[in-house]
């Protein structure tokens, strides 16, 4: 069945514009609150209840009260947490013992969009069947509970505390952070006034990047989309290390001392490879998207690496499938299921550094065994209605760039999920080849396309 406004993580657009309206989100909450009512058989006189997180878009106020007003109307009581990462959101769902979690953030966009993500109650995404309970009743008129049946609103303030804690507890108690000069980019986000006091409380010393939000500059030239602001200021402070976090504190990307910037696979073998050094690693879920060097040196290791579809909730679902405990994208979503139950930047950074800690190395040491191949991506805008993947030119062309990278490489052919692009992707060992069977399908693309 198909989706007809959530995404592949919740829903999201321009603020203004349908469906991020006041009047849509509001009978959002009523839908899912409803939904919620529906499923959670509590007794008569106790309410579900929900927490609402945001990071820091000056939308988020407005989109804020209207969520807390559609759940009020529904029967379902509110807490509010204010600005917070998306991981939070989900574990304190999960330590509160609420129904669901819900989050307004558009993750890396612009300020000027804004979204809404839902968690269960076990701080998971929400499974495919209840999105689509909630887009069936969000096409049902909005009803309002009698007074007595009303939802209330509180607001939780100690959730930053219970947070911080949380992440510290997933580092190793035997190891700390003295003597490390890190910077943090909090990308002028969520995770703000989170992620620079959990690694100074481990013993480091902070240096502040992207951590003074005004509800206008979330991303802006910051944090994990924007690493040049970190590596700057990484070279300019002689700090050890940087690390750098999206708008809503799930995306990771760090830099060492040379200015080197550390992507989500890169990141992703640090961890994995510590772990195989102290006990048995089956697998590593990845992407369509995640660099063939990887799985190579995954392989090496004698760990498997399996490849979902783009966007972090497949990773999640592959690594439920096959009982994993680590998966993550290159874009930095990083997922360590024995320490979260989604994928979270501070939490993904506190693994990496206990890795390097724990054997005194570099990121570049611990990244020595890692070779990312050269990978072209060029974007194609395609007719409406045009179906390539039934285009016998389009086919023969991917077939035979297939077959001249041999096991030395592979291509990507995958429409956008935002826009009306077909993406070609071309990875191999040979950068000159990879650039010229890139050029060449595309070609091949554009013409079968009308679009030259």
């Amino acid at each position: 069945m198909g989706r007809k406004y959530f995404g592949t993580d919740g829903v999201r657009g321009r603020v203004g514009k349908a469906p991020i309206t006041p009047e849509f989100v509001m009978r959002l909450g009523h839908a899912a609150g409803a939904v919620l009512v529906a499923r959670d058989r509590l007794p008569h006189d106790e309410h579900p209840a929900v927490l609402i997180g945001k990071d820091t878009r000056i939308s988020g106020y407005m989109l804020e009260a209207a969520l807390q007003a559609g759940f009020a109307a529904a029967g379902v009581d509110v807490l509010l947490c204010g600005p917070m990462p998306t991981p939070a959101v989900a574990y304190l769902t999960r330590a509160l013992r609420l129904q669901a979690g819900v989050v307004i953030s558009a993750s890396h966009n612009p300020y000027d969009d804004n979204g809404i993500k839902f968690f269960s109650a076990q701080g998971l995404k929400l499974p495919d069947a209840v999105e689509h309970e909630i887009e069936a009743r969000l096409d049902q008129p909005m009803d309002c509970m009698e007074s007595r049946r009303l939802g209330r609103a509180r607001r939780i303030d100690d959730a930053a505390g219970r947070y911080i804690e949380f992440c510290k507890s997933t580092f190793p108690n035997d190891l700390d952070l003295r003597g490390l000069r890190i910077a943090v980019d909090c990308a002028n986000g969520a995770a703000y006034h989170i992620a620079p006091k959990v690694f100074h409380e481990l013993g480091a010393e902070i240096i502040g990047v992207g951590d003074a939000p005004n509800g206008f500059n979330i991303n802006d030239g910051v944090g994990a989309t924007a690493p040049d602001a970190l590596r700057r200021k990484v070279l300019d402070s002689r700090a050890d290390m940087g690390v750098a976090l999206d708008g809503d504190g799930d995306r990771l990307v760090m830099v060492d001392a040379a200015g080197t910037t550390y992507d989500g696979d890169q990141l992703l073998y640090i961890i994995a490879r510590h772990r195989a050094q102290s006990q048995p690693v089956a697998g590593v879920a990845g992407t369509l998207m995640t660099n063939l060097g990887l799985e190579h040196a995954l392989q090496r290791l004698g760990i498997d690496c399996g490849r979902a579809k783009v966007g972090d909730r497949y990773v999640l679902e592959m690594m439920q499938e096959r009982h994993w405990i680590l998966g993550g994208e290159n874009s930095g979503h990083i997922i360590c299921l024995d320490r979260h139950t989604t994928g979270d930047s501070i939490i993904a950074a506190l693994q990496v550094l206990a890795a390097l800690r724990s054997r005194d190395e570099s990121l570049a040491e611990a990244c020595a065994d890692l070779t990312l191949y050269p990978q072209k991506l060029i974007n194609i805008r395609m007719p409406a209605g045009f179906d390539w993947k039934a285009d016998g030119e389009i086919a023969a062309a991917a077939k035979s760039a297939e077959v001249a990278l041999a096991d030395q490489g592979r291509v990507l052919l995958r429409p956008s999920g935002t826009e009306p692009l077909l993406r070609v992707m071309v990875e191999g060992r040979d950068s000159a080849q990879v650039l010229s069977t890139a050029e060449l399908l595309a070609a091949v693309v554009r013409h079968a396309c009308g679009v030259e």
